[in-house]
Order: structure tokens, then C-alpha cells, then sequence
């Protein structure tokens, strides 16, 4: 397993990662699947087998579920894994009970404290953007929580490129604690994440955590052109993130995958994660899985190196065209782009 840096911190996080959404599976979490305790004692020790070290939930997953089992899986084991949770969605039917407020952040760590049954989190991420409360009512209370130990590292998810550059230069500004990573969606069906926020990740030194590198199983091999939706998969329950824009191009991307892994003798989901990890910025891939097969498939990615040739394919087929102002910077300022720039731009200049 490779370690690598978590943006600009001394943290070092394993190449690939441990989702818990299916922990629990209940309410709108029950499409993705149900992992009882024993199965996440499993999950856990075939990620610590593999070298995993970092294992991410959220307090909305399950209600509350995901936390708690993931607490009883890693009972014992706290000092071998780094533990990352989320606030920011819905808790209850009140009017406090969602947002990023300081009393929301504030009741948020204390109880994911005690539903993990750990006196500190690795790294706490607000799970989303929220318009209407002050960005510095946030950081504030963040920055209050790592120097109260609670919290060592703090990071965003979902968040769009304005809002990160507005909550760093709040950060820089006032002195607090600074996000040292992001966690989004991005994967070979959509590669929007590269416009903005892979470019911010490597001017601004954040590290990326990927969520849902299959999209939502769209790029694990289940799914072909012109066949039924598979059962027993989360789109067949329902689920439907992350949205397809370009059927097309998906399906002619999986035709891709799949020739490249029958080549390797592997499966398409090695693949899928195998070329995010190649990514620029991309630190630490967010893996999960319904069954132990799976994720033991899955964890096999780590040891996957494709060619330069196949990541070309892989890159051309899944290719989305310049917005602009992408495709004028790229027409008439390509003799003064930067690295980050160059993360988007680059394979578009001929």
C-alpha cells in the first residue's frame, strides 16, 4: 500500500480508504447496502490486512448507525486506523439541527464522539456548503475543536472552487486552522471535478479524497450498453447518484474499461480505481463495498499499474471538452499556464 501526504500536513494516508455508507443501511442509506457489526469487524480487517489506514463516515450515515458500528469494529484497534467523519446534514426535525452553526459543528463532534466511543477525531469534514451561515461562525468553530484536541485535521466535501479559495483566505486571514483536504466525486464518468477543484487541491496544497470512484457501481463491469439494470445493485434499488449527462460516453468508457482489464486479467473496478489513483492531486481513494468479495477486489487496485498507453485510452474516451474559460486560456494564454492550470488544460493543447 503507498502513503502519501495529505495536502500540506504531516499526515499520511493510505492510498486507498475504507467508506462505511453501507454500515447500518438504513433509511435512504439502505440502497447502498447493510453491513452489520460482524461484517464491518471484517471489512475493517481486510483493510488493515491491506494496509488501509484511514476510514471515513459520517454522522448522517444510517442516523448515526455507520458511526456506531465503525466504533465497535475498530474497538481495540483505535491507535492503528485515523478516523474521519462529517457534520453538515440534517440530525433531526429541529431548527438547529442541520448546517454548519457553531452550535450545530459544536453538538456534532460531541456526539459522533460518542457514537465512535473515541475521544478524538483524525479529520472532520464539513460534509457540504452551507449559504447561509458566516464562513468565519465556521472555521471559527472548527479552529476551536483542533486546538481543544478534539479534532486534529479539518477538510471540506462538496464544496465548489469559490468556496474553498473564500474559506482559505478567511483562514489565512484570522489564523485558524486551515483544511488540509477535500473529499468529492469525481471518477472516469464524470471528470467536472478537474475544472475547478483539482486545480485549487494543487495551488492551495489540499489533498483529494474520492468518493464514489465506481459512480455508484456505473464503472465496476455490472452495468453494459442495451442490458437491463442489474439486480441487487444500488440503481436497481433506486439510487441515483451520480447522475449520467452523457449516456454515450459512458458506455463507450466502459468498453474501454473492460478491454484494459480483461488485458490485466482483472476486474473493471481495479481499473476505475487504479487510473484515479494516477490522478493529479489525488491522495487517498474512498473505497466501499456490500460484500467481502468486493471489497477485497477492490483493495487489489493498490497493485494495478497501467500502461501509459491504456491511461491514454482511458483518458481519451472519457475526456469532457473545455468550458470555458478553459478553452480560450487554452487558445491564447498557453505560453504562461501554471502546473494547475496545466492539470486541465494540458492534454487539450496539441
Amino acid at each position: 500500500m503507498d502513503y502519501r501526504q495529505l495536502g500540506n500536513s504531516g499526515l499520511r494516508v493510505s492510498a486507498l480508504s475504507l467508506g462505511t455508507m453501507t454500515f447500518g443501511g438504513t433509511g435512504w442509506a439502505s440502497a447502498v447496502g447493510s453491513t452489520d457489526v460482524d461484517g464491518a469487524k471484517r471489512q475493517v480487517s481486510l483493510c488493515l490486512d491491506a494496509g488501509v489506514n484511514l476510514l471515513d463516515t459520517a454522522n448522517v450515515y444510517s442516523a448515526g448507525a455507520s458511526e456506531e458500528i465503525l466504533g465497535q469494529a475498530i474497538a481495540g484497534r483505535r491507535d492503528d486506523v485515523l478516523l474521519a467523519t462529517k457534520a453538515r446534514m440534517p440530525m433531526g426535525d429541529g431548527p438547529n439541527d442541520a448546517g454548519l452553526s457553531r452550535y450545530h459543528i459544536l453538538r456534532s463532534v460531541e456526539a459522533s464522539l460518542r457514537r465512535l466511543d473515541t475521544d478524538h477525531i483524525d479529520l472532520y469534514q464539513v460534509h457540504e456548503w452551507d449559504g447561509q451561515t458566516p464562513l468565519e461562525e465556521t472555521l471559527s468553530a472548527l479552529d476551536s475543536l483542533v486546538q481543544s484536541g478534539k479534532v486534529r485535521y479539518i477538510g471540506a466535501s462538496n464544496y465548489a472552487g469559490w468556496h474553498l479559495m473564500k474559506a482559505l483566505s478567511i483562514s489565512d486571514a484570522r489564523g485558524y486552522e486551515r483544511f488540509v483536504s477535500q473529499q468529492i466525486y469525481y471518477s472516469l464518468q464524470a471528470r467536472d471535478a478537474e475544472s475547478e477543484l483539482v486545480p485549487v487541491s494543487l495551488d492551495q496544497g489540499l489533498g483529494i479524497l474520492v468518493w464514489s470512484p465506481l459512480a455508484g457501481g456505473l464503472l465496476s463491469g455490472k452495468y453494459r450498453r442495451n442490458a437491463d439494470t442489474p439486480e441487487g445493485t444500488r440503481r436497481f434499488a433506486g439510487w441515483d447518484e451520480p447522475p449520467v449527462h452523457n449516456e454515450e460516453q459512458l458506455y463507450d468508457t466502459i468498453d474501454v474499461l473492460i478491454e484494459v482489464a480483461e488485458a490485466h486479467g482483472v476486474s473493471a473496478a481495479q481499473v476505475s480505481l487504479a487510473w484515479l489513483l494516477g490522478r493529479p492531486g489525488v491522495t487517498s481513494v474512498i473505497i466501499g463495498a456490500r460484500t467481502d468479495a468486493q471489497l477485497t477486489d477492490n483493495l487489489a487496485a493498490a497493485d494495478l499499474t497501467l500502461t501509459d498507453e491504456e491511461r491514454a485510452r482511458l483518458d481519451k474516451v472519457s475526456q469532457q471538452p473545455l468550458r470555458y474559460p478553459y478553452w480560450h486560456q487554452a487558445n491564447t494564454s498557453s505560453d504562461r499556464l501554471g502546473a494547475p492550470d496545466l492539470s486541465l488544460i494540458g492534454p487539450h493543447l496539441s
